[in-house]
């Protein structure tokens, strides 16, 4: 899940909305709603606003549980503090929750209290944040989204634009079809290549690994190196087995 550019609200709701291309995409399957269809529901026709809305709530409508056992480096939770969250989204009482997971009622209204601590700490962080990003002073290099899902951050994923765009002319010898000349060695310059490389794929396709190595043979001609490390870096999930590959 992509949280950079994010609001909370738009984290809540469970889609997103491209401007460029006018789509709706749900966050959980991938489906998308293009603007200026109609789409079928239930009987009835919907425009694609409504349509993404009615898709999320009937199709994933327990959002919480999906947040809270998201596959993110992001996610920091640790197991109790996820099966305390769900219970208390159900409206447990504190006596029922403690009961359920062998706690006393006391060590429940303590985590009430820690939880509503977290979040004020967390809503003046952010518009703290917020406001030193609105007043970044002019040359200053803007900082790319953390490319890649892997657990552990640290330097390689620290990436301004202008060194995005020095790699990717350094590495491709095309970027309109992308075709790349060599795969770097340094770890940063590898994360840029990979990310690429991503755009190239759609979101919400399983692709065989047939199909997979088709496409990456298109940009660059060892393909089993690329495919690799998409997995590698967390930018593709697949099965054990590796019959099917997808973005993470």
């Amino acid at each position: 899940m992509d949280l950079d550019t994010r609001s909370v609200d738009a984290i809540k709701r469970g889609y997103r909305f491209d401007e460029t291309s006018r789509t709706y995409t749900c966050d959980l399957c991938g489906a998308t709603f293009e603007e200026g269809e109609v789409f079928p529901v239930g009987g009835r026709f919907f425009d694609a606003s409504r349509a993404i809305r009615f898709h999320v709530e009937t199709g994933h409508p327990d959002r919480v549980r999906q947040l809270l056992y998201a596959e993110s480096k992001y996610n920091t939770l640790t197991e109790n503090q996820k099966e305390l969250l769900s219970l208390m989204y159900a409206n447990e009482s504190d006596k029922e929750i403690a009961w359920r997971l062998d706690i006393s009622p006391s060590t429940v209204r303590h985590q009430r209290f820690t939880f509503r601590e977290k979040a004020k700490q967390a809503k003046l962080f952010l518009a703290l944040y917020e406001l030193v990003a609105e007043k970044k002073e002019t040359g200053s290099e803007s900082m790319l989204p953390i490319l890649g899902n892997v657990e552990k951050l640290d330097d390689r994923f620290v990436i301004t634009e202008g060194e995005r765009d020095k790699v990717l002319q350094a590495e491709f010898a095309s970027l309109s079809p992308l075709r790349l000349k060599r795969f770097p060695g340094k770890e940063k310059k590898k994360i840029v290549v990979l990310a690429k490389i991503v755009e190239q794929l759609e979101q919400g396709r399983r692709y065989s690994e047939k199909e997979l190595n088709a496409l990456l043979s298109e940009i660059y001609d060892d393909h089993a190196i690329i495919r690799r490390y998409l997995v590698d870096y967390g930018f593709m999930q697949r099965t054990e087995n590796g019959s099917a590959y997808w973005l993470a």
